[in-house]
């Protein structure tokens, strides 16, 4: 289900206005008192990009399937609230037990990247590509995507990756077939598979708007084909942002995730995943100053909890994720409210089929991890 499919279906569930009204202090007095009168009915994961004053009343933290893993094993949790995206919420939706239900406080938090890979834009892709190149594609997805992407992934032989484990993902797919899809981040795919070894030249991009290949050369020298699709806050981060702080302070290391573009990548000091970015800066010695390439939220937390160093966003216009931050702390009471009062707000539900084959991209995966 798509996520404008997911809000037509719960058109009726807005924020009521008379949460607008609240203080910050009577809603975190309520949140308080609603998760003590629940206890253990109720677990709250929290994605690391959140808000400060959602991520104060989460259970645990983490990046998006260890959020969906953690929930998964909890079985005591009848709801999941799950403060992140629609697509992390699918995933726990996907592991956890039948009798959970998996809950997102705001039907509008969406996910750019994945919803630049839509089903129906990947299956006539998939068709163009198999007459080109013929039965030897194996589709690759970061977890960063859809239930019905993740899904396709498992039909047709793939698995989901992430970026910890995005290049022995791709190690993998590569004993299986001669040529690898990587879907919805062509960066991701690109700096993986660069580090890899694979050339740029034997990369190709493919448009899904214009359903065409973006390739200067002998398509059958490409080993990988990598989707139109990026990170909008990532993609934001610039050479130009590289070049002013090297000129400005050439000691201070840049860490970048690897959503961001090549050049950005190739310019940086470190480069890796949200849990890699937080412990490279919380192992640091004191002292040493960092530009960060990832979310704000993230960055100004990383800020506030290394007081003995400085950290600070590589680019210093960066907003954060628009929509990310439609998780607050009103539409967290508000749900809150509602399963106290036995009223279920925005359940994410996964169709059976897609679940089946989403789940088989994602064990094929963990079997490797």
């Amino acid at each position: 289900m798509s996520l404008l499919d997911m809000i037509q279906n719960n058109s009726g569930q807005m924020l009521p206005d008379h949460y607008k009204s609240l203080s910050v202090e009577e809603m975190e007095a309520r949140v308080f008192e609603i998760k003590e009168k629940l206890g253990s009915k109720v677990f709250i994961p929290g994605h690391h990009y959140q808000k400060d004053e959602v991520i104060q009343f989460a259970d645990v933290t983490g990046d998006s399937l260890q959020l969906a893993q953690v929930s998964a094993k909890n079985s005591k949790a009848e709801y999941i609230v799950f403060c992140g995206v629609h697509f992390m919420a699918e995933t726990a939706d996907i592991l956890t037990e039948d009798k959970q239900k998996v809950i997102l406080p705001d039907m509008r938090a969406g996910c750019s990247m994945a919803d630049m890979a839509n089903i129906n834009q990947t299956e006539r892709g998939w068709t163009e590509m198999q007459q080109v190149f013929g039965d030897t594609i194996i589709p690759l997805t970061y977890v960063n995507s859809t239930a019905a992407i993740k899904s396709f992934v498992g039909k047709n032989s793939g698995a989901t990756v992430t970026s910890s484990n995005a290049k022995k993902m791709l190690e993998w797919a590569f004993t299986q077939k001669e040529r690898i899809l990587f879907l919805p981040d062509q960066h991701l795919g690109r700096n993986t598979a660069y580090d890899l070894g694979i050339p740029l030249d034997q990369m190709a991009v493919w448009d899904p708007i214009l359903e065409r290949f973006e390739y200067e050369g002998d398509l059958s020298e490409v080993r990988v084909i990598l989707w139109k699709g990026h990170c909008s806050v990532h993609e934001n981060f610039t050479v130009g942002n590289i070049e002013d702080l090297r000129a400005k302070d050439p000691n201070t290391a840049i860490i970048v995730h690897p959503e961001c573009s090549r050049e950005v990548v190739a310019l940086s000091d470190y480069a890796g995943s949200t849990k890699y970015i937080i412990d490279k800066i919380s192992h640091a010695e004191a002292g040493t100053k960092w530009a960060v390439g990832t979310e704000m939220n993230l960055v100004n937390r990383l800020t506030k909890q290394h007081a003995d160093k400085e950290v600070f966003s590589l680019n210093p216009q960066m907003c954060p994720c628009l929509t990310m931050n439609r998780i607050d702390l009103p539409h967290l009471l508000w749900t809150l409210e509602s399963i106290e009062n036995d009223e279920i707000m925005n359940q994410i539900k996964v169709d059976s089929e897609i679940a089946t084959w989403a789940k088989v991209a994602l064990e094929r995966m963990l079997d490797r991890a």
